[in-house]
C-alpha cells in the first residue's frame, strides 16, 4: 500500500512534467538566480541579496580567479591533470605505449595496452569531476555555464585517439579563460590546440592530400552556421589554407628546408610544417589570401569571426541556451548587432541578453538538460557540503545520454528540451531524485580500495526553501509535498517535481 501511495505521487510529479508550470510570483532575482546559476544554493542567493542582482551579474560577467571552497581546492590540486603540464602527461603516456609494443609476450603487451588505456581513462575521469566541481562550487556560475556552453559548441569526442589524454588541458587552458572574452580569441584557441586537430583530422591535411574535414565544420558549426552563405568552394579554400596545422606528440621534429625554417611552428603539442603546407594564393569567401604558411589561418579566422553570418549565428545559438526553444528573432538580432559592434565581446552581448524582456520572460519555462538536472540537484541539496565522490553524478548523466566528452559527432549535444524529455528520461530523473533526496545517493562515498562513506541527509525542507522557492511551486506540487510521510520522501518528491526540471 506505501508503495502504491509513492508511486502515485511520482505519476503525478512526473506525467505533467513535459509541460511547463505556469510562472508563480514575478520575474525575481530568485528566478533570475536560477537561470543564471547552475541552480539555487544558499551561498549564491545570500551574495545576490548582500550585492544586489546588477552588481552580481556585473561580477559574473567579468569574474575574478574563482576561490573555490578548501575541500574542493584540495581535490582539484590532487588530480594529475592539475599537477601536470599536458605535454609531460603526453610524454609519460608516449613512452607507455612504446613500451607496451615492445613488450616481449603477448600477455606482458596485452597487460602494458591495458594500463595504458587505464591511464587514458583516469585523466579523462580527472577532467569531467573538475569540471562538475568547479559547476557545484564556483562562484563564477555564468563562466562555469559558458564553459560547458562552448566546449560542446567547439564539441570534441574523448574516445577518438588519444584525446582523453588532452581533454582536461582544452577545457582548462582552451576554453575556460575566453569563455567570457572575445569570439575571435577563443575561436583561434580552438584551431590551435590538438585535441581539436586530432578530433578532427586536420593533422591528416597536407598540400596534394587535402583533408577537408575540419574546414567544413569550422565554418558550419563553429562560425557561419549551415546557412552562413559559404560554399563548398569555400571548404576547400579553407582546407588548403589549414595544411600543415598539426600536432607532434613525439619528442623529435620534421626536416624542414633552410628557406622555410623560419616559418615552422612548434609549441607544446601544436605543430605547423610548412611542408606540408600548400602556399598557393586562395580566395575565401571572395576575398583573396596570398599564401604564406601559418599567417593565412589568422587572416582566414579574422575573416570568419567577423562575418555577419557568425554574429547572427552564434547569437541564436547563446539565445537557445539561455532563453530557450526558438528564440525571439528580435532578441537575436540585437544580440548580432552588439556582437558587431564589439568585435564579438561576448560579455557584452549575454549582457544584451540578460537585460532583454525576452529573458525576463522565459524564466522558469526552459527545459533542463540532464546536466542541469543533475548539477541543480546536488547544488541545491549539498551545495553547503563538498561531494567526496563525483562518479555518481557521472553515471546519472551516462544514463540520461549526455556523459561529459561523450557526444560522438561535432555538431554537440542538442540545446532544445525535445532532446530530453521523454518518458524514459523522466523516470530516471526520478531514480536520480530519490537516491539524493534519501541520501543514499553514494555522493559521500570515498574511493579506493576500503571506501568509506560519511552520511550526509539533505535538509531540503530549510530557510532556502521557504524563502526562495515555495511560492514559486505550483499548487499540485505543494499538495504532493504535504502528502510525504517522512523527510526523505518529502526530499524526493521536491526533487522529481515538474517545477525542478525547468529553470
Amino acid at each position: 500500500m506505501r508503495m502504491k501511495k509513492i508511486c502515485l505521487c511520482v505519476l503525478v510529479l512526473t506525467g505533467c512534467a513535459t509541460v511547463p508550470p505556469p510562472p508563480a510570483g514575478g520575474a525575481d532575482d530568485t528566478r533570475v538566480l536560477n537561470r543564471l546559476s547552475w541552480g539555487l544554493d544558499g551561498a549564491d542567493m545570500q551574495v545576490v541579496r548582500a550585492q544586489g542582482l546588477a552588481a552580481w551579474i556585473d561580477a559574473q560577467l567579468h569574474p575574478a580567479p574563482a576561490r573555490l571552497p578548501a575541500a574542493v581546492q584540495a581535490q582539484i590540486e590532487a588530480m594529475a591533470i592539475s599537477q601536470h603540464a599536458l605535454e609531460d602527461l603526453n610524454r609519460d603516456l608516449e613512452q607507455r605505449r612504446q613500451d607496451a609494443d615492445k613488450a616481449a609476450s603477448d600477455d606482458e603487451r596485452k597487460a602494458a595496452r591495458q594500463a595504458y588505456q587505464d591511464q587514458l581513462n583516469h585523466l579523462a575521469r580527472e577532467a569531467a569531476i573538475r569540471s562538475l566541481l568547479r559547476d557545484l562550487y564556483s562562484p563564477n556560475q555564468v563562466q562555469e555555464q559558458m564553459t560547458w556552453f562552448w566546449m560542446n559548441h567547439f564539441n570534441v569526442h574523448q574516445y577518438k585517439h588519444n584525446l582523453r589524454l588532452m581533454l582536461g588541458d582544452y577545457e582548462d587552458r582552451a576554453i575556460r579563460p575566453r569563455a567570457l572574452g572575445k569570439f575571435r580569441d577563443l575561436l583561434a584557441a580552438t584551431v590551435y590546440h590538438p585535441a581539436m586537430l586530432r578530433y578532427l583530422d586536420n593533422e591528416q591535411n597536407a598540400a596534394g592530400h587535402i583533408n577537408e574535414n575540419y574546414a567544413r565544420e569550422l565554418m558550419e558549426l563553429h562560425t557561419l552556421g549551415v546557412n552562413g552563405g559559404y560554399s563548398q568552394r569555400d571548404v576547400q579554400e579553407l582546407a588548403r589554407i589549414l595544411t600543415g596545422v598539426g600536432v607532434n606528440l613525439g619528442a623529435t621534429e620534421p626536416k624542414v628546408r633552410r628557406e622555410r625554417q623560419g616559418l615552422y611552428r612548434h609549441q607544446g603539442l601544436f605543430e605547423f610544417n610548412p611542408e606540408r603546407h600548400d602556399f598557393g594564393d586562395k580566395l575565401l569567401l571572395g576575398q583573396p589570401v596570398r599564401g604564406r604558411g601559418l599567417a593565412e589561418v589568422d587572416e582566414a579566422l579574422d575573416r570568419l569571426a567577423r562575418h555577419p553570418s557568425t554574429a547572427r549565428f552564434i547569437s541564436g545559438k547563446l539565445a537557445t541556451f539561455w532563453v530557450g526553444d526558438a528564440p525571439p528573432p528580435a532578441l537575436v538580432q540585437r544580440m548580432a548587432a552588439t556582437f558587431t559592434a564589439t568585435d564579438g565581446d561576448i560579455a557584452a552581448v549575454l549582457r544584451i541578453l540578460f537585460n532583454s524582456p525576452e529573458f525576463r520572460a522565459s524564466l522558469g519555462r526552459q527545459f533542463k538538460d540532464p546536466v542541469h538536472y543533475v548539477v541543480s540537484s546536488v547544488r541545491l541539496a549539498y551545495g553547503d557540503k563538498t561531494i567526496l565522490n563525483a562518479a555518481p553524478m557521472l553515471n546519472w548523466l551516462n544514463r540520461m545520454g549526455q556523459p561529459l566528452y561523450g557526444k560522438q559527432t561535432p555538431d554537440g549535444y542538442p540545446l532544445t528540451a525535445a532532446a530530453w524529455n521523454s518518458p524514459g528520461q523522466l523516470n530516471v530523473r526520478f531514480e536520480i531524485a530519490r537516491a539524493i533526496g534519501t541520501g543514499n545517493a553514494g555522493l559521500f562515498k570515498t574511493d579506493g580500495p576500503q571506501p568509506q562513506e560519511r552520511p550526509a541527509f539533505p535538509q531540503l525542507a530549510n530557510a532556502l526553501y521557504y524563502q526562495a522557492i515555495e511560492a514559486h511551486l505550483a499548487a499540485g506540487t505543494r499538495r504532493a509535498l504535504e502528502q510525504a510521510t517522512s523527510p526523505q520522501e518529502w526530499n524526493s518528491f521536491l526533487l522529481s517535481a515538474p517545477d525542478m526540471m525547468y529553470r
